[in-house]
């Protein structure tokens, strides 16, 4: 009974934190950053897939709040009444809505756009952390309730549907899954379209066949397909922990920031299920949620956030003056005086044959709770030596029946945090195969991966292993080849040179030690030449380049 009793209390906390009531004192400090609008009873003041106008703040009246999913199903949520206010996240960036709100007597409200809300939050600290803290919890709150955002239909244990649902987990998007083997509904709608393994139904009503990321992304709003002709003070490529570092110190400074990445935010260690030695979490924190703030904490100073947008190339030609471009894949450009290439690094694909036709249908470079839920009480196999590794293998372990862990060399001291290794000594469902090398794999692609074998480094033994689900963490290889028409210099391995190794471009003066041999380009984290390699020394760097950035761009302007 005391533990019900103690859950109640953190449920009722939580929602009351998630839909607080403002004082009279509260609206007051709020009305210079809206304007008042007026709705009737049954007026639409937002609509889930549409592009927010803001945050709403009830000063009369009540409004019905419901999801509405891409199958037209309308769940209700709540209503909100005078002194509270409508907003997620979302509403930060004017990013589209994933909810709908109707007015269900006469309202009037005060509309906070973007731009002002980020100001008011940053302008009223004490408020301002009232109403972020809502804002995530909202989130949260609708990520765990699946019953918002796009309806990804098809057979959930497919290689195209975990794709997206990583996608989705990744960006800190809600999502639902309709088994279209169970749901007649989803199967008729499925065989509608022919060909098609996989539809996923937007919020907005748009339909999408096998869609790519990217295709997902423009669908919901994540990313945007317009011009951007203006110059940016900071150009930041990667949404990892260094980059994310950058664009939070920078923008809090007054810069202008964009920060780009392919994939999603986080980087690596986005992907990491607990960081245990990272400064002021003695009891852990998961790389989701560390990056999660960190993006949330991005936006509330203004940093335009383009997520998914692959970088093509840099161009550096007209440095010089000041200027940078960086083209990206889809023929668009952005103007930067300065670039911070955070690009990060990726694991390497190991030189196992057949590897390429099992990755995403068994073989995988992360270890998120959809892969683990997939391995429940299997024998599972996981390849590396590194923290990220080992965080890994410490997550699959409460999942898998075995985990099994392979490394080139005797042991996982040279490479590994001495809490992580005891932690994996610890766990009686861990095995570690020292001298062991991934040979080969089995099964066949289109029904996924069904074992593997490995061999003991300088002999001819083999163990054939039934693991249907292979994690690789095996060294890493940096994300650098979008440099290759600037002229920035790289060593042996392909990560920036920077500081007194990177004087090729500084005739006048020696390079500042997170520069590069180009002038105005930077390097922060696990892509520079020299780094530690850990998410601490990241987030330090990225701190640490904005006043350098300040140097470099007070001194162009001396010379201008």
């Amino acid at each position: 009974m005391a533990d019900e009793g103690r859950i109640e209390v953190e449920v009722e906390t939580r929602r009351h934190q998630m839909f607080p009531v403002l004082s009279e004192t509260d609206l007051r400090r709020m009305q210079r950053f809206g304007s008042l609008r007026t709705y009737a009873p049954g007026d639409c003041m937002f609509r889930a897939g549409e592009p927010g106008l803001g945050m709403f703040v009830l000063l009369a009246g009540t409004v019905a709040i419901t999801q509405r999913d891409g199958l037209g199903h309308v769940v209700p949520i709540g209503r909100q009444g005078p002194g509270q206010f409508m907003a997620e996240i979302a509403q930060l960036s004017g990013k589209p809505s994933l909810v709908d709100g109707h007015a269900e007597t006469a309202v009037e409200a005060l509309l906070i756009p973007p731009e002002q809300l980020r100001a008011l939050i940053v302008a009223e600290a004490d408020l301002g952390e009232r109403l972020v803290r809502a804002l995530i919890l909202r989130r949260v709150a609708l990520i765990e309730s699946g019953a918002s955002g796009p309806v990804l239909i098809g057979p959930p244990d497919t290689a195209d549907v975990r794709r997206l649902q990583n996608f989705l987990s990744r960006n800190g998007h809600p999502f639902q899954v309709v088994d279209s083997t169970r749901d007649a509904d989803a199967a008729a709608m499925l065989a509608q379209y022919g060909e098609a393994t996989l539809l996923v139904a937007c919020p907005n009503g748009s339909v999408l066949m096998n869609p790519s990321e990217l295709a997902l992304a423009r669908c919901l709003g994540m990313v945007d397909s317009d011009v951007h002709d203006d110059l940016f003070d900071v150009i930041v490529v990667g949404a990892g922990p260094a980059g994310l570092a950058t664009a939070v110190y920078a923008a809090s400074e007054g810069l202008r920031v964009v920060v780009l990445d392919c994939r999603s935010y986080g980087g690596q260690a986005g992907a990491s299920a607990r960081i245990e030695n990272y400064l002021g979490f003695p009891t852990g924190i998961s790389g989701g949620a560390l990056a999660g703030r960190a993006y949330v904490q991005a936006q509330k100073f203004g940093v335009e956030m383009m997520i998914p947008s692959e970088v093509a190339s840099l161009d550096c030609s007209h440095a010089a003056a000041g200027e940078m471009t960086v083209h990206l894949a889809d023929g668009r450009r952005l103007r930067g005086r300065t670039v911070v290439i955070a690009s990060g690094a990726r694991y390497r694909r190991p030189g196992v044959p057949r590897l390429a036709e099992f990755e995403g249908r068994g073989i995988w470079y992360w270890a998120s709770a959809l892969e683990a839920r997939t391995c429940a009480r299997q024998e599972v196999a996981l390849v590396g030596g590194g923290n990220s590794a080992g965080q890994a293998a410490v997550f699959l372990s409460q999942h898998a029946a075995k985990v099994n862990v392979l490394v080139r060399g005797p042991s996982l001291a040279a490479s590994m945090s001495r809490y992580l290794i005891d932690r994996i000594e610890a766990t009686p469902n861990i095995a570690l195969h020292p001298h062991t090398e991934l040979v080969s794999l089995h099964g066949d692609p289109a029904t996924g991966l069904e074992g593997a074998t490995w061999r003991r480094r300088g002999s001819t033994e083999e163990y054939d292993c039934p693991a249907r689900n292979i994690f690789l963490f095996v060294g890493a290889e940096p994300e650098t080849g979008w440099l290759a028409g600037c002229q920035v210099a790289v060593d042996r391995s392909g990560f920036v040179l920077t500081g007194p190794a990177a004087s090729g471009g500084f005739p006048a003066r020696p390079a500042a030690p997170l520069e590069s041999s180009v002038p105005g380009v930077f390097a922060v984290g696990d892509v520079r030449s020299g780094s530690v390699k850990r998410v601490g020394g990241a987030i330090g760097e990225g701190a640490a380049v904005v006043a350098q950035i300040h140097q470099h761009l007070a001194a162009n302007e001396r010379s201008a």
